[in-house]
């Protein structure tokens, strides 16, 4: 995955900056301010979907490599704890399982103070180069 393709689209959007990616662990991380609210002022649980998609589909796309392509197929987010405006959070991707056709991911979302936020797991489907659905 090239380092370009980290810091496009909805990653500049949200002000993601990925800190660390590997095929084995993804760490993003960002500062909460009015483009992540909703309208009591609390982080829009849509953005922490957003941070747990995000850091698993990179790691799971780092592992795949060259034998194609994935995309995920559920995404199961919850909420934990509230954050708001100035606050720094922290997603962090691990692999629970990477099998031919499929992985699953798990991503903790952490604060400053490293409690707990958000908690997610994604599940992606691999699909073989030679797959012809990757030619989408």
């Amino acid at each position: 995955m090239e380092d370009d393709q980290l810091t496009d689209g909805l990653a500049r959007t949200l002000g993601f900056t990925y800190d660390d990616v590997s095929a084995d662990r993804v760490v993003l991380s960002w500062t909460v301010d009015e483009r992540h609210t909703q309208p009591y002022g609390i982080v829009h649980g849509g953005v922490h979907c957003a941070a747990v998609e995000s850091t698993a589909s990179v790691g799971a796309a780092v592992w795949f490599g060259e034998r194609g392509k994935v995309v995920g197929i559920a995404n199961h987010t919850n909420f934990l704890r509230a954050a708001g405006p100035g606050d720094r959070l922290t997603a962090t991707a691990t692999p629970i399982h990477r099998g031919r056709l499929q992985q699953l991911w798990q991503v903790l979302i952490t604060d400053a103070l490293g409690r707990l936020v958000a908690r997610g797991e994604v599940r992606l489907q691999n699909l073989a180069a030679s797959d012809s659905r990757t030619a989408q």
